[in-house]
């Protein structure tokens, strides 16, 4: 089974406003409302290419409610901790640029994360864990490593989408792939990056702290793919962005979904930018039909 772990999900609330003029009143010219959060994301395109998974992690008050009900009707299988917070909402404002809006997260109670600790505890060799996103202030600093350490134990393979700290951290307990974007990568080593060559060195470096596979995303300059000894580099598609949100959890889910499929790193890797692009190019996340349709025209070449 694949599982995804959301330690902070939200209602992703977004409006659309032709121009802002702050101190004043505006009108929305639209809005929706979706499911957030990083790992609900990517179970919900992983059920969209028809690849089951179980969502976990913590849900509560009437924003869980939207939530649990959404994927239900979508049939993605959750198994979330019930909580007395609410859920949080984020506001992802459309407008001359985007700008979010992203709530702190509910309080987690020692009881309500001991319930989730004990569900990874029944993880198993033949899994593949997804953690993904940040957590909320309340639960531990160590959290993440936690329930990496219990996964570990249960020779489990497991991948992580986070940033600094806490990336850094997982990459010694081999994870099974890390996707950083060239920003992120930046942060995580302290350097600048300004360019798909410059991004290499440190690609290459994930991989020499632990990581099996690495995915690092370069906005309009495509994808890196650092594998063994090897770097691809992948086109991506032409296209109307529409949606920067869930772009990145499109590629990992486009990616574990191919591998457990296919078994081919390659292949994975082009399936998850024609995920990744798929969802760029949405309101809301790439579907099945969209994917294909773009796969086409993802170009992987071999650079070093």
């Amino acid at each position: 089974m694949i599982y995804t772990v959301t330690l902070n999900p939200s209602i992703d609330y977004i409006v659309h406003v032709s121009s802002v003029q702050l101190g004043a009143l505006n009108r929305m010219d639209k809005d929706l409302k979706l499911p957030g959060g990083k790992g609900i994301n990517v179970s919900r395109v992983l059920n969209h290419i028809n690849q089951p998974s179980t969502a976990l992690g913590f849900l509560g008050g009437f924003t869980g409610n939207f939530i649990s009900d959404w994927l239900e009707k979508e049939g993605v299988h959750t198994q979330f901790v019930s909580i007395e917070g609410d859920t949080r909402i984020n506001v992802k404002l459309k407008s001359d640029t985007e700008t979010e809006l992203n709530a702190q997260g509910p309080v987690i109670t020692k009881s309500e994360a001991d319930q989730l600790m004990d569900q990874i505890e029944l993880m198993t060799a033949e899994d593949i864990i997804i953690f993904s996103g940040n957590k909320p202030p309340s639960l531990p600093e160590d959290f993440y490593q936690k329930m990496i350490a219990k996964i570990v134990s249960k020779k489990a393979n497991f991948v992580i989408d986070t940033a600094g700290t806490e990336l850094l951290n997982a990459l010694a307990h081999k994870p099974l792939l890390v996707k950083p974007n060239h920003h992120e990568l930046a942060d995580l080593f302290g350097v600048a990056i300004g360019s798909v060559e410059e991004s290499i060195p440190y690609g290459k470096k994930l991989l020499a702290l632990g990581a099996q596979h690495a995915l690092v995303s370069m906005a309009g300059d495509g994808a890196l793919f650092f594998t063994g000894e090897k770097v691809y580099r992948a086109t991506v598609p032409k296209g109307i962005v529409k949606n920067s949100v869930g772009a990145g959890d499109s590629m990992v889910a486009g990616f574990i979904g191919a591998l457990v499929d296919t078994k081919d790193p390659l292949k994975a890797f082009k399936k998850s930018v024609a995920t990744g692009s798929a969802t760029a190019f949405s309101d809301d996340l790439a579907t099945r039909s969209e994917i294909e349709n773009l796969l086409k025209e993802v170009i992987v070449t071999e650079i070093t």
